[in-house]
């Protein structure tokens, strides 16, 4: 199996080597794991591509490249430029310093990576980790992740997870904030919506008077609604949740008509 990774928080970023090493595991020893991720951290920058202007690329180690550009564009670095004549069979991003559960999902460059390969026709599954007291102190934070990533992916790959559509699935993964033995298991879940969690600004005066804004999260523990996925992961569960980039709302498209009429 020949795997891309990429991640949003950057080449050097610890939970890019977690994400190699679960991609090399399930690889195995004849298949090959090839890495374009962003130069820089990309945090928060969605599904954003790099359209109007040029993105440089360059290649660090073997089977190991750094692209100027979002996540998003290493996919399509990756499948154009890196792996022109011997595209990847899988997808994987991550895994991401934090939880990409609930809204975070919409503003995350760690999916915006699995929508461009799902809309490229790659299978795609975005990885990464819930940070909280359980496990924000320990050696290692992302043990979890480390502990239970291949497994998950495995469990993924199953033929009868995926279709054919026009906007084909993509997986959105995220490891509990606990100690890799206290994970329950896995579980299939929806987005979840935080209630009282908002993004904002702060502002603030420079020394020369110019004013910035900076852009800060809410808490990340807020409980969702059962079944989805930030209230499994807080109750110790790997939620995995399909989606896929199609944001039509179907169930008001008859209201709609309806009211058009």
């Amino acid at each position: 199996m020949r795997i891309l990774i990429t991640n949003d928080d950057g080449i050097n970023a610890p939970g890019l080597q977690v994400l190699t090493d679960i991609a090399q595991e399930i690889a195995g020893k004849d298949g090959e794991v090839w890495t374009v991720a962003p130069a820089f951290e990309q945090s928060g920058v969605g599904h954003c591509i790099s359209y109007t202007h040029p993105t440089m690329i360059a290649q660090l180690e073997d089977r190991r490249f750094a692209a100027e550009g979002s996540p998003a564009d290493c996919v399509i670095a990756g499948l154009y430029d890196v792996l022109q004549d011997m595209p990847p069979d899988l997808i994987l991003s991550g895994v991401n310093r934090g939880n990409n559960a609930a809204e975070n999902t919409l503003y995350s460059g760690t999916i915006g990576a699995c929508i461009e390969g799902a809309l490229q026709g790659v299978r795609s599954i975005a990885l990464s980790q819930f940070f909280g007291p359980g496990n924000a102190k320990l050696d290692d934070p992302f043990e979890a992740a480390a502990a239970h990533g291949a497994a998950t992916v495995r469990a993924l790959l199953a033929d009868t997870l995926w279709d054919s559509a026009d906007y084909k699935l993509f997986y959105n993964v995220n490891f509990p904030p606990v100690p890799a033995p206290d994970v329950k298991g896995m579980a299939a879940t929806t987005q979840g919506f935080r209630l009282n969690t908002r993004f904002r600004a702060d502002a603030q005066t420079s020394p020369t008077g110019r004013r910035f804004l900076w852009v800060r999260g809410g808490p990340q523990h807020e409980p969702t609604a059962p079944g989805t996925d930030a209230a499994a992961n807080l109750d110790g569960y790997i939620s995995v949740t399909p989606m896929r980039a199609d944001l039509t709302d179907y169930d008001m498209v008859a209201t709609l008509e309806d009211a058009f009429k």
